[in-house]
């Protein structure tokens, strides 16, 4: 195996070591419920990425909601369903602030329309 190889090999693991841990705190802190509760109703991925591009209210924000639910969704798989949830209500606050503006060097002020 070749050093790139290796050392790409080993920032994989790296990472997927971290997502473990970060999933076994949340559990921690957030443990599955002892009894059954009433769930919620199903979604698609994609009505996420379009309910969450709407509610953005900027084209900037929108553009970037699209790779922003593909990273979730990549990890999804590996962490509690409620932590997948409080993650999107973050994406959502997040695409829903107005003084967010991305694409702007920190410090950047954007122009006050």
């Amino acid at each position: 195996m070749s050093r790139i190889s290796k050392r790409q090999s080993s920032k994989t693991v790296s990472h997927a070591l971290a997502l473990r841990q970060e999933a076994d705190a949340f559990r921690q802190t957030w443990p599955g419920p002892p009894v059954a509760e009433t769930p919620t109703p199903a979604f698609t991925w994609e009505q996420l990425e379009r309910q969450l591009a709407d509610l953005s209210g900027a084209p900037n924000r929108a553009a970037i909601t699209a790779p922003l639910v593909s990273a979730l969704r990549k990890q999804a798989r590996w962490k509690p369903s409620e932590m997948v949830l409080r993650e999107i209500l973050c994406l959502a606050w997040t695409l829903m602030d107005e003084s967010f503006q991305p694409g702007l060097l920190p410090g950047e002020d954007a122009e006050m329309p």
